[in-house]
């Protein structure tokens, strides 16, 4: 695909990189595959600026949390582990001056 200069690869999607020439003169396009498929990096002078992400992916991730912190934390795979929350006694070293 033409004006193509990169993919990144995240969590078994990929993201189309585009430059900023080739995106505005195929926005209709790009507005359409980052709707129907995979976010579309654009970048300015090799830099990453821009990301287009269908609305509903967008509002899906800005979303708040439900519920207090605390009831997050009980749902973790990770509620079993025991953690060794003890502080250590040393008071660091013994400065001369």
């Amino acid at each position: 695909m033409a004006g193509l200069s990169g993919q990144y690869h995240r969590r078994a999607r990929v993201m189309t990189k585009w430059t900023l020439q080739v995106a505005k003169n195929r926005l209709s396009e790009t507005e359409r595959q980052a709707s129907d498929e995979d976010p579309h990096v654009i970048a300015l002078r090799g830099d990453d600026t821009v990301l287009v992400v269908a609305a509903d992916e967008c509002a899906r991730l800005a979303r708040k949390p439900r519920g207090p912190l605390v009831d997050f934390f009980r749902m973790s795979p990770l509620v079993t582990v025991a953690l060794d929350l003890t502080r250590s006694r040393d008071t660091g070293r013994t400065v001369v001056l």
